[in-house]
């Protein structure tokens, strides 16, 4: 009896892993037709916290829009890839950030994906979360945010990812909406661990045939 609480233990915790480990991922949408026409650019980082922060990772997936990116992006620090494909950050360094001019048209679409140790295993010892934070700016400066209610940083949403893993928007833009989506495919290992749970089940069911039959 209690070799199979122990395996059913294990076979929990094999779906817990599972399930914690999957990406957090937000759709993003945006209204820019009150900007349709106008030359600007959008301002896309993902930073740590100014203290001890764990290691987390974030991309930029499906972007879409009516409007024209200027091709020539700005990258610092952990940055790569560029739109309209993926872009991926990690927060290895103190400031990362991706800067591109963009015209705009009618609509502006992307997904946010956070992943990483800070998300499925938080190590309760780090002080600083991390922060996602994207901009809108009316100049290919860069330095007049529009599109948001946000009149001390000019940010138009953020992300959080706090000390326990879980995550927080905050969204300073009528014209945006954030959405969380669930993922709905485990990751690869997480794949093994579910398998690596069905065995122990279909073990335990071996086992407990002969017992029951004598």
């Amino acid at each position: 009896m209690e070799t199979r609480k122990v395996l059913f233990g294990a076979l929990l915790v094999c779906f817990a892993v599972s399930a914690s480990a999957a990406p957090i991922t937000y759709d993003v949408t945006i209204n820019t037709s009150s900007m349709a026409g106008t030359a600007g650019s959008l301002d896309f980082n993902f930073s740590p916290g100014l203290l001890a922060t764990q290691g987390a990772s974030l991309q930029i997936l499906g972007f879409s829009s009516g409007g024209a990116l200027a091709g020539s992006p700005e990258m610092t620090g952990d940055v790569s890839g560029a739109l309209p494909s993926i872009i991926t950050f990690d927060n290895g360094t103190g400031y990362n950030d991706y800067f591109e001019g963009f015209t705009y048209g009618s609509t502006l679409s992307f997904d946010v994906s956070l992943y990483g140790p800070a998300l499925s295993s938080p190590n309760g010892v780090s002080t600083s979360g991390s922060t996602f934070a994207f901009s809108i700016f009316s100049d290919s400066a860069g330095t007049i945010p529009v599109l948001t209610n946000d009149m001390t940083d000019g940010f138009a949403f953020l992300v959080n990812i706090n000390l326990d893993g879980s995550t927080t928007t905050t969204n300073y833009s009528d014209q945006i909406n954030v959405e969380p989506l669930s993922s709905a495919i485990p990751e690869p290992n997480n794949l093994l661990l579910v398998a690596t749970g069905l065995t122990i089940l279909g073990v335990m069911s071996r086992q407990r045939r002969p017992m029951m039959d004598k």
